[in-house]
């Protein structure tokens, strides 16, 4: 029997009701039922025949499909047990898909790569990322340092928007900083609200990160420079120095210590966490390593 493609209402309605599936909020659960954006992601990963692929929340498998044409392999994700007799049907048809039931921020990723996509030439992530859990996905996944060329993925349009801000913008935080430290940031398509089932209450981006051959900045203790980076926007709107007091222990017994080390730094105090450019943060956290009393 010839069936349409999953991403489409159609389909997605028929397996729907076959197999009794109600959506889960708790789980971020917005299948893509649209093929002309699956298309847009497909050709913004670059997947060849030579490419292994992770993919997080495969949901029915209307992405998941379309990577198993192009990919060599396609190693999926996913955390709902309900689905997985849903995706031995849909993914019947391709012998180069393996489904994994289990939590992405729980699996040992380094370890199901090395068993599944060893023979690929490379590793691609591609997926549409559940909005409840994505900044824990991509960081996780970054600060493992795996051997990920590139991730294209959707999102909330809103964090999409954190990931390329610059310094001294709204949008800017730790996170435009930790996803610009290990990537390239490019944005690829905005995704209205009405090409999933159910729709989701905001518009969505699609993002590409190319993962850097080195980190953007060199620093020499990785955990305190990410400490530091979150230390500086706890309250956005107060002084690096009053973020800082916050910080550190007995920072009160230190201040003239902490205002040493931000001079040492070459960073005014009054100046706020948003204002400082990945440089300037790579400077602060080695920096630091000459002021052996300040403790985080």
């Amino acid at each position: 029997m010839e069936y349409k493609e999953i991403a489409t209402p159609a389909r997605t309605n028929m397996l729907l009701e076959k197999y009794g599936f109600s959506f889960k909020k708790s789980l971020g659960q917005n299948f893509l039922i649209d093929t002309n954006v699956i298309n847009n992601i497909i050709t913004a990963s670059g997947i060849t025949e030579k490419s292994g692929v992770i993919e997080i929340g495969p949901g029915m498998g209307s992405l998941t499909e379309q990577l198993a044409k192009r990919a060599k392999k396609v190693l999926a994700f996913e955390i709902d047990q309900r689905l997985m007799p849903v995706l031995e049907d849909t993914m019947s048809p391709y012998n180069n898909v393996t489904i994994i039931n289990e939590d992405i921020l729980k699996a040992d990723v380094r370890t199901a790569i090395e068993t599944h996509l060893n023979d690929c030439e490379e590793i691609l992530v591609v997926a549409n990322l559940p909005y409840y859990i994505t900044t824990p996905i991509l960081l996780g996944l970054l600060e493992k340092h795996l051997p990920i060329k590139s991730y294209v993925v959707m999102m909330q349009k809103e964090v999409g928007d954190r990931l390329s801000a610059v310094p001294s913008t709204k949008s800017y935080g730790s996170l435009s900083i930790a996803v610009q430290y290990y990537t390239t940031v490019e944005k690829v398509m905005v995704v209205p609200k009405g090409v999933f089932m159910p729709p989701p209450n905001v518009d969505s981006l699609v993002v590409k990160l190319t993962t850097l051959a080195e980190p953007a900045v060199n620093v020499t203790d990785e955990k305190l420079f990410f400490k530091l980076t979150r230390g500086a926007f706890v309250q956005r709107r107060k002084t690096i120095l009053n973020n800082y007091m916050s910080l550190f222990k007995d920072s009160k017994e230190h201040k003239e210590d902490i205002l040493a080390w931000l001079d040492q730094s070459g960073i005014q105090p009054n100046r706020r966490g948003e204002s400082l450019s990945l440089d300037e943060f790579a400077e602060l956290a080695n920096h630091l390593t000459d002021f052996k009393q300040l403790m985080i």
